[in-house]
């Protein structure tokens, strides 16, 4: 048995059983055997060319920023920190706010 993830949870040979007679038992569903594979298709093949696309051009994960940030590490004094961090979720949202403000404020040069 291949090694399973921390948390996982694997029925019982009793479940087991129920649960292949359910599958038995439901008209609609059926236990994919050896013939069945033998005349899969490719998802390429058997989907209509633009779905298919579609799919497979759907990037996993997170939508992309238009404008993305850049990952850094800076020393902040610890009280600091905490008044951010106190204030929950999106403190590091906040944080970046701040410093934006204070370049509009405090122009360069």
């Amino acid at each position: 048995m291949p090694k399973l993830k921390a948390g996982t949870v694997v029925p019982t040979a009793e479940e087991d059983r129920a649960i292949r007679a359910g599958v038995a038992a439901d008209p609609e569903c059926r236990e994919l055997d050896g013939e069945w594979f033998k005349g899969a298709r490719p998802a390429a093949e058997a989907m209509p060319s633009e779905t298919y696309a579609a799919l497979v051009r759907r990037p996993r994960g997170r939508p992309k920023a238009d404008t993305t940030k850049v990952f850094t590490a800076i020393r902040i004094d610890a009280d600091i920190l905490a008044a951010f961090k106190s204030t929950g979720k999106g403190w590091q949202t906040r944080v970046n706010a701040a410093l934006r403000q204070f370049v509009r404020e405090h122009p360069a040069g």
